[in-house]
């Protein structure tokens, strides 16, 4: 039986799609374009354990909390929030010439 996620990622405007992930990267919740993709849950995980690795600044306490990955068309935006990730799928804003 699936439980249901108080996450409201679906009243985001524009969502294409969405991935709830835990810190093992299981799939806990999925919808539209994102819907089962697990090797995009395992990708974007290994991405955000990598980029958690790299100090930017001298400031250890300085977390990353949100990634964005652009494409020509959409936009995978993840975020880290208590200890599972949230991934966003959304159009890309074409600027007009």
């Amino acid at each position: 039986m699936a439980i249901p996620f108080p996450h409201g990622l679906d009243k985001i405007p524009d969502v294409q799609g969405y991935l709830v992930i835990n810190s093992d990267g299981a799939v806990l919740a999925s919808s539209g374009d994102l819907e089962n993709e697990e090797n995009i849950a395992a990708t974007i995980t290994r991405m955000l354990q990598t980029a958690a690795k790299i100090a930017i600044s001298g400031d250890r306490t300085q977390t990353m909390k949100r990634m964005s990955v652009c494409y020509r068309d959409f936009t995978l935006m993840a975020t880290v929030s208590n200890q599972k990730i949230y991934v966003v799928k959304r159009p890309l804003k074409q600027e007009s010439e």
